[in-house]
Formats: C-alpha cells, structure tokens, sequence
C-alpha cells in the first residue's frame, strides 16, 4: 500500500504542537548545556554530564531533536522537494556547524567539535530526501539497521579521523559534542516514517486544528527561531558564568585529582566502589610514572597509545580484582 503524501504546508496551517515541542526540547538542551558549562568551570565533579542519568537525558534530548528534523522534512518536502528552500536552509545549518567547529577548535582543540547535532542535522536532512517517498515500514527498517549498527559493525577500519563522522570506530573520538551518521540517522528516519503514518491516519491534520493557549507562545517563538536560539544560548550561559567566576571562582583541582573523579565516575557504571577506586589508582600511578597522564588528555587517538592504554587497563583491572579477591580471603 502507498501512502499519500501531504500538500505543501500552508504556513497559515503551521502545526503549533511541533513548534510547541521543539521549544521544550530547546530549554532541556539548554538545561543541560547551563549543567555542562558549570562542569566546566569546575562547579560540579568532573564527568557529571558524561554518565548516569545526565548522559540518558543528553541522549533524549539529541533523539528528540534529530526525530523532530525527519518530521519538519517531511512536512516541507513530502509532496515535492522545495530545492530552493532546502538548499537555503542547509547552508543556513551547514555554516552554523562549520563556525561551530572553528570556534571550538580555537577554545577546546583537545576535545573541539567537528562532527556535532548541527553537522548531522545538515546531513541528515540531506540524505533523509531519499526517503521522503518510500514507505513507511521501509523506512523504520532502515531505522532499525542504522540505530543497532554501532552494536556489530565497529571497526578499526573507521579509527582514521576523516572517518570518524560515520560512527563506526573501533572507539568513539573525543569531543564536546559528537553525533555521528550512526546512530543518529535513525533518529530522523524514525521521525520520517512517523510523520507519513500520522498524515495517513489524519493526526497531523488534528494537530493542525490544535490552538494552544498564550502560554506556549515562548515556546513556539523559540521553536521557531531554534537555530538562532541554539547559536545564542550556550555563548551567554557561558559568558554568564565566566563573569561569575570572576566573583566566585570554583574551588581549582588538579589533573590527578580531576583523573581520579572522571575514572571513579565512568567505571562505577558496571563496577562497585571498592573495586573501581583501586583500579583508578592504578591507573593514576601508572600514567604518572610513565609521565603521560597530559596525553590522555590530548585526545590521542594513535593506534599503538589506545593499544598501551588498553593494556594499561586491562593490567589495572587485574591488580584490582586480585586485590579484593586478598581482601575476601583475609
């Protein structure tokens, strides 16, 4: 069966539910963002935004945004592709991803993002024409394979940077922001496909006849002006906090003590305490002995480093468990 597609939208039929949904994922992305920058600082223990439930809600918030993107496609695109209006829009999107990039390359070069939300929004939006006339069950398929592909098709083939958009290296680069093709692509696909099952079954024409009320209208303001909106907020909530810590400054720690936290943090997500701060330790005294606990943290991504490192942990782990393992038998 073949499901029709919709009129171009009548910017007089705009669906405020989408603008309305936009703007609430808008404030949680900023919400996050403000909890990011305080990390930055130093307000908060280091990796606080990189595990557990804060890493859950960056997740929810980056699906719902790429989900919303395959949606909008369809809307403006689903009958026929506006060339002219898409080709304004992506290099709109496109640019603001490359000053992105340029201007994180020039504050956080270690961890700078060259493969971001907004990088795969262009790109995404791009590729997601191909399936703007396909069916819908195609095109969850699809979905289906693009999320689950980071589960069995990692190679060490995608470690070269110039790869490392796809998704598929053997381990993920460093960066503040990283949205590769896979899984993200999904994310859109599955926004696509929803859009042509709710046109087929009539909720986007009830949606349509939605009026909320005056208090969503920051919210569909913002939902309408997202890419001014995401371009502006992260600067001044920065700036923000900059000129606080000019009057309250956070307490500095150094990289040992930063190290310890992020380690005890990321490996108490599958182990218990105990465990993970001898190993942390090793870890520590491990890298500082060799004297290349800086280079961690310069996003090295040579083979043979992740190699050391692997071998470094793997060692690590086995102190550790033979350490608990003394501690029982005492």
């Amino acid at each position: 069966m073949t499901i029709p597609t919709p009129a171009v939208q009548d910017r007089s039929r705009r669906i405020i539910a989408i603008d309305v949904a936009r703007g609430i994922a808008l404030l949680a992305m900023a919400s996050y963002h403000f909890t990011w920058d305080l990390e930055f600082f130093g307000y908060t223990d280091p990796g606080l935004t990189a595990f557990g439930w804060w890493k859950f809600y960056a997740r929810c918030i980056a699906s719902t945004f790429l989900f919303l993107v395959g949606v909008s496609l369809f809307l403006a695109h689903g009958k026929q592709i506006r060339w002219n209006g898409f080709w304004k829009r992506f290099a709109m999107v496109g640019g603001a991803a490359l000053a992105i990039s340029a201007a994180t390359r020039l504050a956080t070069p270690d961890s700078f993002i060259f493969f971001g939300i907004l990088h795969e929004i262009a790109l995404a939006s791009l590729l997601g024409l191909a399936f703007l006339r396909l069916p819908a069950l195609v095109t969850l398929v699809v979905a289906a394979f693009v999320i689950t592909a980071p589960l069995y098709l990692r190679s060490g083939i995608f470690d070269h940077p110039a790869l490392w958009w796809v998704g598929l290296s053997a381990t993920n680069p460093r960066s503040n922001d990283y949205v590769p093709l896979f899984p993200w692509f999904g994310a859109v696909l599955v926004g696509i496909a929803a859009a042509k099952l709710a046109f087929a079954s009539g909720v986007l024409t009830r949606l349509a006849g939605l009026a909320p009320g005056r208090w969503t209208n920051p919210l569909v303001f913002i939902g309408r002006h997202s890419l001014a909106f995401y371009l502006i907020h992260q600067p001044v909530l920065i700036g923000s906090l900059w000129l606080f810590s000019q009057v309250m400054p956070a307490a500095v720690e150094t990289r040992p003590v930063t190290f310890l936290k992020e380690c005890q943090a990321s490996c108490e997500q599958s182990r218990d305490t105990e465990f993970c701060s001898s190993y942390c330790v090793c870890m520590l005294d491990t890298l500082e002995g060799e004297a290349t606990l800086d280079r961690l943290y310069r996003n090295d991504q040579a083979a043979e480093w992740k190699a050391h490192l692997d071998d470094l942990a793997g060692a690590c782990t086995a102190k550790a468990d033979g350490t608990l393992m003394e501690g029982g038998a005492q």
